[in-house]
């Protein structure tokens, strides 16, 4: 039987995990961009950035942080599923924190990510620029998502 998902703020004692989390899926992801940064930069990046400028939660199946979420006003700076817990639910629900905590929502996720616009689409998010990727630190082509809980809002920034 498996254990039942709980959701649950972060707190900075979540920080290695987060970490973690997001290195194990950003790899997974984007095997191109392994090694892109260490362990102790994703640390610095979510102790520095993350938990000082986000809402941070998480997604736990028993014990192990299976999933996190980071927002803040307007935008969602992060989500991220462990590989081996994709495919249940678990980025749904953390999405739905974000979307009751905001009338509506932005994201950058990059162009070749298929599986991210896919999931991001089916729940109600619309392409509204892409980019050729010279303004993030990865050089990869990017594409910008808006949400609005207002399904009458037009899609324009």
């Amino acid at each position: 039987m498996s254990a039942v998902l709980a959701l649950r703020r972060l707190a900075l004692s979540d920080l290695d995990a987060a970490a973690r989390v997001h290195r194990a899926a950003f790899d997974a992801a984007f095997p191109w961009l392994t090694g892109l940064h260490t362990r102790d930069e994703d640390r610095w990046f979510y102790r520095e950035r993350v938990f000082r400028e986000c809402e941070l939660w998480g997604a736990f199946h028993g014990d192990p942080l299976t999933g996190i979420i980071a927002f803040r006003e307007g935008w969602i700076d992060q989500l991220y599923v462990h590989p081996n817990a994709q495919g249940r639910g678990i980025g749904s629900s953390l999405l739905d924190i974000a979307k009751a905590a905001s009338r509506g929502l932005k994201l950058w996720t990059f162009q070749r990510n298929l599986a991210a616009r896919r999931f991001y689409e089916m729940r109600g998010f619309v392409a509204v620029c892409q980019t050729d990727g010279s303004r993030n630190e990865e050089n990869e082509p990017d594409i910008l998502y808006q949400w609005s809980s207002d399904p009458r809002a037009d899609h324009v920034i």
